[in-house]
């Protein structure tokens, strides 16, 4: 039996590490043991979730957070063959926990193999939430030289800003609250960044797209007040996706006037609505993201490392998210690195 250690929000609000038992011998034949490396905290949606939203479709609790992997295989199953012991893999949709069970068939949840040694694993971790502003990205259908703005400015956000630039945009914009954001942004690519509190926000985008409003958004945000804001700086037939999971429609939006008579084009990209394996024009599967996203992490064209902030052990996980989830300002990069827990 393998001691594995969880990390769980049993209560809203409230994160331990626990222990679970886990029978080897139990391993589905199609699957894989993945002993983890290092998992990635997506801290929007998974304080969404601790929180306990009541937007949340089939909210409940005990609820475990954490969705982005990277470990090596320690057990295949009996009928695998295209993973061995000691295979570096993405692990996704696994939580935060020591060791995966994952599917070795590339559908959604599966196992993705990394095959390349220039790949930092730490970065790969990154690498299944990165998928998500992957295919905002790619659902704007971006044109070589069109305007596009990245709204918000985290982690998919600075992914989205590198994601948009390799697809031709330009210029590519952001806008944050944070200036550290906006100066990482300018570091990854972006050709001019904003403070969307600014009152000549407007002006400022304009200025830097030729007196234009931009061609595409990708709104990271969830926030409504975000879109709202989108609407109005968004060129007549223009798109805006819809990458942030607006949960709290606290801000009223004039759909006449916003998004009809503009004739903008809102476009839901939430990674659920992705084609499981067969990838087509702006929408690509999960497994597809991965394989580019390696590339770009193994040529240098992504940089995923200056996206973490802060390495954590496992045992601090309470700690890390209540200052997620109380801290006005929280780090943004967020890794925890599973090798700093003691084995039992």
């Amino acid at each position: 039996m393998l001691n594995v250690k969880i990390i769980v929000a049993r209560t809203p609000g409230k994160v331990t590490l626990e222990t679970a038992e886990l029978d080897e011998n139990t391993l589905p034949a199609d699957s894989i043991l993945v002993k983890t490396l290092y998992s990635a905290v997506s801290a929007g949606t998974e304080c969404a979730w601790i929180s306990g939203n009541a937007n949340n479709p089939g909210q409940k609790f005990p609820f475990y957070p954490g969705y982005s992997a990277v470990g090596r295989v320690v057990k295949v199953g009996k009928d695998v063959t295209n993973f061995a012991e000691g295979d570096a893999v993405i692990a996704p949709w696994g939580g935060h926990r020591s060791y995966i069970v994952s599917p070795a068939a590339p559908v959604f949840t599966g196992a993705h193999k990394i095959t390349d040694s220039r790949v930092d694993l730490k970065d790969a971790s990154i690498a299944h939430i990165a998928s998500f502003p992957m295919l905002g990205v790619r659902r704007l259908n971006i044109q070589m030289g069109e305007s596009v703005m990245i709204a918000g400015l985290g982690i998919l956000g600075q992914v989205a800003v590198q994601a948009a630039k390799y697809s031709g945009a330009v210029p590519v914009l952001g806008c944050d609250f944070s200036p550290e954001r906006r100066e990482l942004a300018l570091k990854l690519g972006a050709d001019a960044v904003f403070d969307p509190r600014d009152p000549d926000f407007a002006e400022k985008l304009r200025a830097a797209n030729g007196g234009k409003k931009v061609n595409a958004v990708v709104e990271v945000t969830g926030k409504a007040a975000a879109l709202k804001q989108a609407l109005g700086y968004t060129a007549k037939m223009g798109r805006i996706s819809l990458l942030g999971c607006t949960r709290v429609p606290d801000c009223p939006i004039d759909f006449y006037r916003d998004v009809h008579l503009p004739g903008i084009t809102l476009i839901g990209a939430h990674t659920s609505n992705r084609p499981g394996v067969d990838s087509r024009p702006g929408e690509w599967s999960e497994h597809d993201d991965y394989d580019v996203i390696l590339k770009y992490l193994a040529t240098g064209r992504f940089d995923f490392a200056s996206l973490i902030h802060q390495t954590f052990s496992p045992a601090d996980c309470t700690q890390v998210y209540d200052t997620l989830l109380h801290e006005p300002d929280p780090p943004m990069g967020i890794v925890f690195d599973w090798s700093l827990l003691k084995e039992d």
